[in-house]
């Protein structure tokens, strides 16, 4: 295909295998992974998302990527039911983790089910110390002291500065710090799926290398992730999987690498903006091989949105 699958009008991704949540690898509905079928969202009156589907199959890493407004972090906060905080709410569809719905659960038992999220803007307990902000996040989990010691011991390997600096005030920490330790206090819970709403945000290059190379470690140990990132590049070189959202609605999804290859993608998300600037990064970036491929790559034809 090259160029990923056009979602349908209903917003659920189809086409190959690979590109649609039945036929990804790792999960199925009703399987071990999150799946998310036909969901729609409103804030009163205005819908936010209409019928929206994906799947993060078991220890792998999905994208979803977008605009601003095209509903990335709305779609987060249905899945981890903190949508009424914003004033949202869902409106159709479910949400499974494992074969077990958790669309109607508390968010404290999402936790517990094994969803975790950690939201734009860091959001830490500024005035509490880094280690009661860590003792903070294992409150909704499930399991005991032992359990909780292990989590500690896990986000401290993961994330040595937050160790030496347990017992200074969190909003004291820089803000490539304080997002170790949004994602340290997510993931003292334990999950089996971590929901990133841009980590990388606000951060100098250097840090967002970090985190990113936190997340590979982060799947490697065994833990999904969900991750919401406006720095496409980054995000298809994180992820094995991509939903496009526009407008509340899936409008292509596939493999990151065929996403990465496609001229619509390549336009809107990583600044490509015509056919000679792209043999000219890919011949930076690979050589003549590189750019011979960007010639032969397939356009899409059409863009839902």
């Amino acid at each position: 295909m090259g160029g990923g699958t056009r979602g349908s009008p209903g917003g659920t991704p189809g086409g190959s295998a690979g590109s649609s949540p039945r036929g990804t690898s790792g999960g199925s509905p009703g399987g071990a992974g999150l799946v998310v079928r036909d969901l729609s969202v409103g804030y009163g009156p205005v819908r936010a998302l209409r019928r929206v589907s994906l799947e993060v199959p078991e220890a792998a890493v999905v994208t979803v990527l977008g605009g601003n407004g095209a509903g990335k972090s709305t779609l987060l906060r249905a899945i981890s039911r903190t949508l009424s905080f914003q004033g949202g709410a869902t409106t159709g569809g479910t949400v499974t983790l494992g074969g077990r719905r958790i669309d109607g659960l508390a968010p404290d038992r999402v936790v517990a089910a094994g969803v975790s999220q950690v939201p734009e803007g860091r959001r830490v307990f500024a005035r509490m110390s880094v280690a009661d902000n860590l003792r903070a996040g294992a409150l909704g989990a499930s399991g005991g002291r032992v359990e909780r010691a292990a989590a500690m011991r896990r986000v401290h390997e993961l994330f040595p500065v937050l160790a030496e600096r347990a017992q200074q005030r969190a909003g004291l920490l820089s803000g490539g710090e304080q997002q170790m330790l949004a994602v340290a206090r997510a993931l003292m819970a334990a999950p089996k799926v971590l929901l990133l709403d841009e980590p990388s945000l606000g951060l100098a290059p250097l840090m967002a290398a970090r985190i990113a190379d936190t997340v590979r470690e982060i799947n490697a140990q065994g833990t999904s992730v969900l991750l919401v990132e406006q720095n496409a590049a980054l995000a298809l070189r994180l992820a094995t999987q991509a939903y496009v959202l526009e407008v509340g609605e899936v409008t292509l999804s596939g493999p990151c690498d065929e996403l990465a290859a496609s001229d619509e993608v390549r336009r809107r998300y990583l600044g490509v903006v015509d056919e000679d600037a792209a043999a000219d990064a890919a011949g930076v970036m690979g050589g003549a091989g590189a750019s011979g491929l960007t010639r032969s790559t397939p356009r899409l034809t059409r863009w839902e949105g």
